[in-house]
Protein backbone atom coordinates (compact mmCIF):
# COMPACT_ATOMS: atom_id res chain seq x y z
CA UNK A 1 0.00 0.00 0.00
CA UNK A 2 3.05 2.31 -0.28
CA UNK A 3 1.61 3.94 -3.40
CA UNK A 4 -1.50 5.12 -1.55
CA UNK A 5 0.68 6.34 1.33
CA UNK A 6 2.84 8.31 -1.09
CA UNK A 7 -0.20 9.65 -2.96
CA UNK A 8 -1.73 10.81 0.31
CA UNK A 9 1.41 12.84 0.98
CA UNK A 10 1.57 14.36 -2.50
CA UNK A 11 0.40 17.96 -2.66
CA UNK A 12 0.98 19.04 -6.28
CA UNK A 13 0.24 17.49 -9.71
CA UNK A 14 3.98 17.13 -10.31
CA UNK A 15 4.37 15.19 -7.05
CA UNK A 16 1.44 12.97 -7.99
CA UNK A 17 3.01 12.20 -11.38
CA UNK A 18 6.32 11.25 -9.76
CA UNK A 19 4.57 8.89 -7.33
CA UNK A 20 2.76 7.04 -10.13
CA UNK A 21 5.96 6.83 -12.20
CA UNK A 22 7.73 5.17 -9.27
CA UNK A 23 4.72 2.91 -8.79
CA UNK A 24 4.94 1.70 -12.38
CA UNK A 25 8.60 0.80 -11.80
CA UNK A 26 8.39 -0.84 -8.41
CA UNK A 27 4.90 -2.26 -7.86
CA UNK A 28 4.82 -6.03 -7.71
CA UNK A 29 2.31 -8.17 -9.57
CA UNK A 30 -1.37 -7.91 -8.73
CA UNK A 31 -3.20 -10.57 -6.77
CA UNK A 32 -3.01 -13.98 -8.43
CA UNK A 33 -6.72 -14.07 -9.20
CA UNK A 34 -6.30 -11.02 -11.45
CA UNK A 35 -2.82 -11.65 -12.85
CA UNK A 36 -2.22 -11.15 -16.55
CA UNK A 37 -0.72 -13.80 -18.76
CA UNK A 38 1.12 -13.42 -22.06
CA UNK A 39 -0.18 -16.80 -23.23
CA UNK A 40 -2.69 -16.60 -26.10
CA UNK A 41 -6.27 -17.08 -25.07
CA UNK A 42 -9.72 -16.90 -26.60
CA UNK A 43 -11.18 -13.40 -26.54
CA UNK A 44 -14.79 -13.30 -25.36
CA UNK A 45 -16.78 -10.11 -25.82
CA UNK A 46 -20.30 -8.74 -25.44
CA UNK A 47 -21.21 -7.53 -28.94
CA UNK A 48 -24.28 -5.83 -30.42
CA UNK A 49 -24.90 -5.64 -34.15
CA UNK A 50 -27.80 -3.21 -34.07
CA UNK A 51 -29.43 -0.85 -31.59
CA UNK A 52 -32.27 -1.94 -29.35
CA UNK A 53 -33.12 -3.56 -26.03
CA UNK A 54 -29.76 -4.65 -24.52
CA UNK A 55 -31.32 -7.91 -23.33
CA UNK A 56 -32.17 -8.76 -26.94
CA UNK A 57 -29.30 -7.37 -29.00
CA UNK A 58 -26.22 -8.07 -26.85
CA UNK A 59 -24.52 -11.43 -27.45
CA UNK A 60 -21.44 -13.13 -26.01
CA UNK A 61 -19.14 -13.88 -28.95
CA UNK A 62 -15.60 -14.99 -29.71
CA UNK A 63 -13.37 -12.35 -31.29
CA UNK A 64 -9.96 -12.46 -32.88
CA UNK A 65 -7.29 -10.49 -31.03
CA UNK A 66 -5.59 -7.88 -33.19
CA UNK A 67 -1.82 -7.92 -33.62
CA UNK A 68 0.14 -5.59 -31.33
CA UNK A 69 1.61 -2.71 -33.32
CA UNK A 70 4.45 -0.43 -32.29
CA UNK A 71 2.24 2.00 -30.37
CA UNK A 72 -0.25 -0.60 -29.14
CA UNK A 73 -0.92 -2.17 -25.75
CA UNK A 74 -2.32 -5.66 -25.21
CA UNK A 75 -4.66 -5.47 -22.23
CA UNK A 76 -6.34 -8.22 -20.25
CA UNK A 77 -9.55 -6.70 -18.90
CA UNK A 78 -10.15 -7.34 -15.21
CA UNK A 79 -13.51 -5.69 -14.56
CA UNK A 80 -15.95 -3.35 -16.32
CA UNK A 81 -19.16 -1.80 -14.97
CA UNK A 82 -22.53 -1.39 -16.65
CA UNK A 83 -23.41 2.31 -16.63
CA UNK A 84 -26.61 4.04 -17.80
CA UNK A 85 -24.62 5.55 -20.68
CA UNK A 86 -23.67 2.03 -21.79
CA UNK A 87 -27.35 1.07 -21.94
CA UNK A 88 -28.23 4.29 -23.79
CA UNK A 89 -25.47 3.68 -26.32
CA UNK A 90 -26.77 0.18 -27.07
CA UNK A 91 -30.28 1.58 -27.41
CA UNK A 92 -28.99 4.20 -29.83
CA UNK A 93 -29.96 7.08 -27.54
CA UNK A 94 -26.59 8.65 -26.81
CA UNK A 95 -24.47 11.52 -28.09
CA UNK A 96 -21.66 9.17 -29.14
CA UNK A 97 -22.43 5.98 -31.06
CA UNK A 98 -19.69 3.59 -32.23
CA UNK A 99 -19.73 1.92 -35.62
CA UNK A 100 -21.66 -1.36 -35.57
CA UNK A 101 -21.07 -4.12 -34.74
CA UNK A 102 -19.56 -2.86 -31.50
CA UNK A 103 -18.35 -4.19 -28.17
CA UNK A 104 -20.30 -2.75 -25.24
CA UNK A 105 -18.85 -0.89 -22.30
CA UNK A 106 -17.12 2.48 -21.91
CA UNK A 107 -15.34 2.01 -18.60
CA UNK A 108 -13.25 -0.58 -16.77
CA UNK A 109 -9.78 -1.55 -15.67
CA UNK A 110 -7.33 -3.93 -17.28
CA UNK A 111 -3.81 -5.21 -16.82
CA UNK A 112 -1.13 -4.75 -19.45
CA UNK A 113 0.03 -8.04 -20.99
CA UNK A 114 2.41 -6.76 -23.67
CA UNK A 115 3.40 -3.48 -25.32
CA UNK A 116 4.62 -2.40 -28.73
CA UNK A 117 8.18 -1.30 -29.39
CA UNK A 118 7.41 2.44 -29.18
CA UNK A 119 5.27 2.34 -26.02
CA UNK A 120 6.91 4.18 -23.12
CA UNK A 121 4.10 5.10 -20.72
CA UNK A 122 3.09 1.65 -19.50
CA UNK A 123 4.67 -1.78 -19.12
CA UNK A 124 3.44 -5.37 -18.62
CA UNK A 125 1.72 -5.75 -15.26
CA UNK A 126 0.50 -2.14 -15.04
CA UNK A 127 -3.18 -1.35 -14.52
CA UNK A 128 -4.82 0.89 -17.11
CA UNK A 129 -8.23 2.49 -17.65
CA UNK A 130 -9.74 3.94 -20.86
CA UNK A 131 -9.22 7.62 -21.54
CA UNK A 132 -12.11 7.79 -24.02
CA UNK A 133 -15.61 6.41 -24.40
CA UNK A 134 -16.52 3.88 -27.07
CA UNK A 135 -13.52 1.55 -26.70
CA UNK A 136 -15.63 -1.47 -25.78
CA UNK A 137 -14.57 -2.74 -22.35
CA UNK A 138 -16.95 -5.68 -22.00
CA UNK A 139 -14.39 -8.22 -23.24
CA UNK A 140 -11.71 -10.44 -21.82
CA UNK A 141 -8.82 -8.95 -23.81
CA UNK A 142 -8.14 -6.20 -26.33
CA UNK A 143 -5.39 -4.34 -28.13
CA UNK A 144 -5.62 -0.58 -27.66
CA UNK A 145 -3.47 2.34 -28.76
CA UNK A 146 -1.35 3.66 -25.89
CA UNK A 147 -2.85 7.14 -26.32
CA UNK A 148 -6.34 5.98 -25.27
CA UNK A 149 -5.15 4.49 -21.95
CA UNK A 150 -4.32 6.01 -18.57
CA UNK A 151 -2.27 4.19 -15.94
CA UNK A 152 -3.59 3.88 -12.37
CA UNK A 153 -2.04 2.50 -9.15
CA UNK A 154 -2.46 -1.25 -8.71
CA UNK A 155 -3.07 -1.00 -4.97
CA UNK A 156 -6.38 0.82 -5.16
CA UNK A 157 -9.44 -1.48 -4.85
CA UNK A 158 -10.45 -3.20 -8.09
CA UNK A 159 -14.05 -1.81 -8.03
CA UNK A 160 -12.66 1.72 -7.53
CA UNK A 161 -10.34 1.35 -10.51
CA UNK A 162 -13.10 -0.15 -12.67
CA UNK A 163 -15.51 2.72 -11.94
CA UNK A 164 -13.00 5.59 -11.91
CA UNK A 165 -13.11 7.14 -15.37
CA UNK A 166 -16.78 8.16 -15.71
CA UNK A 167 -18.84 8.92 -12.61
CA UNK A 168 -16.19 10.32 -10.24
CA UNK A 169 -14.77 12.45 -13.07
CA UNK A 170 -18.23 13.82 -13.82
CA UNK A 171 -18.88 14.53 -10.14
CA UNK A 172 -15.57 16.32 -9.60
CA UNK A 173 -15.82 18.53 -12.66
CA UNK A 174 -19.39 19.61 -11.87
CA UNK A 175 -18.42 20.51 -8.31
CA UNK A 176 -15.46 22.68 -9.28
CA UNK A 177 -16.18 24.07 -12.76
CA UNK A 178 -19.50 25.93 -12.47
CA UNK A 179 -19.51 27.79 -9.13
CA UNK A 180 -16.63 29.00 -7.00
CA UNK A 181 -17.75 27.10 -3.92
CA UNK A 182 -16.04 27.51 -0.57
CA UNK A 183 -15.97 25.18 2.46
CA UNK A 184 -19.33 25.38 4.19
CA UNK A 185 -21.24 26.08 0.97
CA UNK A 186 -24.12 23.79 0.04
CA UNK A 187 -24.92 21.66 -3.01
CA UNK A 188 -28.28 20.06 -3.76
CA UNK A 189 -28.67 17.09 -6.11
CA UNK A 190 -31.21 14.51 -7.25
CA UNK A 191 -30.48 10.88 -8.21
CA UNK A 192 -28.25 10.94 -5.15
CA UNK A 193 -28.01 7.16 -5.02
CA UNK A 194 -26.57 6.96 -8.54
CA UNK A 195 -22.88 6.39 -9.21
CA UNK A 196 -22.37 10.10 -9.83
CA UNK A 197 -24.53 10.97 -6.82
CA UNK A 198 -22.46 8.85 -4.45
CA UNK A 199 -19.26 10.34 -5.84
CA UNK A 200 -20.67 13.87 -5.41
CA UNK A 201 -21.40 13.17 -1.74
CA UNK A 202 -17.87 11.95 -1.05
CA UNK A 203 -15.96 14.51 -3.10
CA UNK A 204 -18.08 17.34 -1.69
CA UNK A 205 -17.32 16.15 1.85
CA UNK A 206 -13.60 16.04 1.01
CA UNK A 207 -13.85 19.66 -0.22
CA UNK A 208 -15.70 20.76 2.92
CA UNK A 209 -19.03 21.23 1.12
CA UNK A 210 -22.44 20.31 2.52
CA UNK A 211 -24.91 18.29 0.48
CA UNK A 212 -28.70 18.00 0.30
CA UNK A 213 -29.44 14.70 -1.41
CA UNK A 214 -32.79 13.94 -3.02
CA UNK A 215 -33.78 10.32 -3.71
CA UNK A 216 -36.93 8.50 -4.77
CA UNK A 217 -38.99 7.04 -1.94
CA UNK A 218 -38.71 3.26 -1.56
CA UNK A 219 -39.43 0.51 0.98
CA UNK A 220 -35.84 0.54 2.32
CA UNK A 221 -35.51 4.33 2.45
CA UNK A 222 -34.09 4.29 5.99
CA UNK A 223 -31.37 1.84 4.99
CA UNK A 224 -30.50 3.96 1.96
CA UNK A 225 -30.45 7.14 4.06
CA UNK A 226 -28.01 5.58 6.51
CA UNK A 227 -25.75 4.37 3.70
CA UNK A 228 -25.60 7.80 2.04
CA UNK A 229 -24.95 9.52 5.37
CA UNK A 230 -22.12 7.06 6.01
CA UNK A 231 -20.62 8.31 2.74
CA UNK A 232 -20.79 11.88 4.04
CA UNK A 233 -24.27 13.13 3.07
CA UNK A 234 -25.53 15.92 5.34
CA UNK A 235 -29.22 15.59 4.45
CA UNK A 236 -31.17 12.90 2.59
CA UNK A 237 -34.77 13.65 1.58
CA UNK A 238 -37.24 12.07 -0.81
CA UNK A 239 -38.76 13.55 -3.96
CA UNK A 240 -42.08 13.71 -2.11
CA UNK A 241 -40.63 15.50 0.91
CA UNK A 242 -38.90 18.22 -1.08
CA UNK A 243 -42.27 19.29 -2.53
CA UNK A 244 -43.85 19.84 0.90
CA UNK A 245 -44.24 23.28 2.46
CA UNK A 246 -42.40 22.06 5.56
CA UNK A 247 -39.18 21.94 3.56
CA UNK A 248 -38.78 25.69 4.04
CA UNK A 249 -38.45 25.16 7.78
CA UNK A 250 -36.20 22.14 7.27
CA UNK A 251 -33.78 24.11 5.10
CA UNK A 252 -33.82 27.39 7.02
CA UNK A 253 -30.73 26.37 9.02
CA UNK A 254 -28.89 25.22 5.89
CA UNK A 255 -27.12 27.65 3.54
CA UNK A 256 -29.11 28.04 0.34
CA UNK A 257 -27.45 25.88 -2.31
CA UNK A 258 -25.52 27.77 -4.98
CA UNK A 259 -25.17 24.66 -7.12
CA UNK A 260 -27.76 22.05 -8.11
CA UNK A 261 -26.90 18.85 -9.98
CA UNK A 262 -29.73 17.37 -12.03
CA UNK A 263 -29.78 13.84 -13.45
CA UNK A 264 -33.58 13.40 -13.56
CA UNK A 265 -35.38 16.30 -15.27
CA UNK A 266 -39.13 16.94 -15.05
CA UNK A 267 -40.64 17.96 -11.72
CA UNK A 268 -37.53 16.87 -9.84
CA UNK A 269 -35.37 19.43 -11.63
CA UNK A 270 -38.01 22.14 -11.05
CA UNK A 271 -37.78 21.50 -7.29
CA UNK A 272 -34.00 21.80 -7.37
CA UNK A 273 -34.33 25.18 -9.06
CA UNK A 274 -36.88 26.33 -6.50
CA UNK A 275 -34.39 25.80 -3.68
CA UNK A 276 -31.36 27.37 -5.38
CA UNK A 277 -29.90 30.59 -4.01
CA UNK A 278 -30.25 33.73 -6.17
CA UNK A 279 -27.66 33.66 -8.95
CA UNK A 280 -27.14 29.92 -8.49
CA UNK A 281 -26.51 27.34 -11.20
CA UNK A 282 -28.24 24.08 -12.04
CA UNK A 283 -26.12 21.65 -14.07
CA UNK A 284 -27.96 18.90 -15.94
CA UNK A 285 -25.97 15.77 -16.77
CA UNK A 286 -28.74 13.18 -17.24
CA UNK A 287 -32.44 12.73 -17.89
CA UNK A 288 -33.64 9.64 -16.08
CA UNK A 289 -37.29 10.78 -16.08
CA UNK A 290 -37.16 11.34 -19.86
CA UNK A 291 -38.96 14.64 -19.24
CA UNK A 292 -37.78 18.17 -20.09
CA UNK A 293 -36.30 20.56 -17.58
CA UNK A 294 -38.99 23.12 -16.73
CA UNK A 295 -37.88 26.46 -15.28
CA UNK A 296 -40.44 29.10 -14.39
CA UNK A 297 -40.02 32.57 -15.82
CA UNK A 298 -40.09 34.03 -12.31
CA UNK A 299 -37.12 31.93 -11.15
CA UNK A 300 -35.07 32.95 -14.15
CA UNK A 301 -35.92 36.66 -13.94
CA UNK A 302 -36.11 37.36 -10.22
CA UNK A 303 -33.48 34.87 -9.01
CA UNK A 304 -31.21 35.11 -12.08
CA UNK A 305 -30.65 31.35 -12.09
CA UNK A 306 -28.34 29.77 -14.64
CA UNK A 307 -29.03 26.51 -16.49
CA UNK A 308 -26.01 24.59 -17.76
CA UNK A 309 -25.27 21.13 -19.09
CA UNK A 310 -22.32 18.78 -18.63
CA UNK A 311 -21.08 15.84 -20.68
CA UNK A 312 -17.71 14.33 -19.76
CA UNK A 313 -16.96 13.36 -23.38
CA UNK A 314 -17.29 17.01 -24.41
CA UNK A 315 -15.09 18.10 -21.50
CA UNK A 316 -12.39 15.73 -22.74
CA UNK A 317 -12.65 17.18 -26.26
CA UNK A 318 -12.19 20.67 -24.83
CA UNK A 319 -9.20 19.73 -22.65
CA UNK A 320 -5.86 18.05 -23.22
CA UNK A 321 -5.10 14.38 -22.40
CA UNK A 322 -2.72 15.60 -19.70
CA UNK A 323 -5.57 17.49 -18.02
CA UNK A 324 -7.63 14.30 -17.93
CA UNK A 325 -4.66 12.44 -16.44
CA UNK A 326 -4.36 15.13 -13.78
CA UNK A 327 -8.04 14.61 -12.97
CA UNK A 328 -7.50 10.87 -12.61
CA UNK A 329 -4.50 11.47 -10.33
CA UNK A 330 -6.58 13.80 -8.16
CA UNK A 331 -9.27 11.14 -7.78
CA UNK A 332 -6.68 8.43 -7.05
CA UNK A 333 -5.37 10.65 -4.30
CA UNK A 334 -8.86 10.83 -2.77
CA UNK A 335 -9.19 7.03 -3.01
CA UNK A 336 -5.85 6.54 -1.29
CA UNK A 337 -6.90 8.94 1.48
CA UNK A 338 -10.06 6.91 2.04
CA UNK A 339 -12.22 9.85 0.91
CA UNK A 340 -13.62 8.21 -2.22
CA UNK A 341 -14.91 4.66 -2.51
CA UNK A 342 -16.61 2.78 -5.33
CA UNK A 343 -20.42 2.70 -5.35
CA UNK A 344 -22.14 -0.33 -3.89
CA UNK A 345 -21.62 -3.00 -6.53
CA UNK A 346 -22.25 -6.62 -7.47
CA UNK A 347 -19.50 -8.45 -9.33
CA UNK A 348 -20.94 -10.70 -12.04
CA UNK A 349 -18.95 -13.10 -14.27
CA UNK A 350 -18.95 -12.08 -17.93
CA UNK A 351 -20.87 -15.21 -18.97
CA UNK A 352 -23.75 -14.15 -16.70
CA UNK A 353 -24.11 -10.83 -18.54
CA UNK A 354 -27.85 -11.26 -19.10
CA UNK A 355 -28.48 -11.24 -15.36
CA UNK A 356 -26.28 -8.16 -14.98
CA UNK A 357 -28.00 -6.29 -17.83
CA UNK A 358 -31.42 -7.06 -16.40
CA UNK A 359 -30.42 -5.86 -12.94
CA UNK A 360 -28.99 -2.65 -14.42
CA UNK A 361 -32.33 -1.63 -15.87
CA UNK A 362 -34.47 -2.37 -12.81
CA UNK A 363 -35.78 0.51 -10.64
CA UNK A 364 -34.49 1.02 -7.09
CA UNK A 365 -31.44 -1.20 -7.62
CA UNK A 366 -28.77 0.22 -5.34
CA UNK A 367 -25.95 -2.00 -6.56
CA UNK A 368 -23.93 -1.25 -9.70
CA UNK A 369 -23.29 -4.32 -11.84
CA UNK A 370 -19.59 -4.94 -12.54
CA UNK A 371 -18.63 -7.59 -15.08
CA UNK A 372 -15.54 -9.61 -14.12
CA UNK A 373 -13.50 -11.31 -16.81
Amino acid sequence: MWVCTALSGARTPAQLRRVLLLASRHCGPAAASFSASAEPSRVRALVYGHHGDPAKVVELKNLELAAVGGSDVHVKMLAAPINPSDINMIQGNYGLLPKLPAVGGNEGVGQVVAVGSSVTGVKPGDWVIPANAGLGTWRTEAVFSEEVLVGVPKDIPLPSAATLSVNPCTAYRMLVDFEQLQPGDCVIQNASNSGVGQAVIQIAAALGLRTINVVRDRPDIQKLTERLKNLGADHVITEEEIRKHEMKNFLKDVPQPRLALNCVGGKSSTELLRHLAPGGTMVTYGGMAKQPVIASVGLLIFKDLKLRGFWLSQWKKDHSPDQFKELILTLCNLICRGQLTAPACSQVPLQDYQRALEASTQPFVSSKQILTM
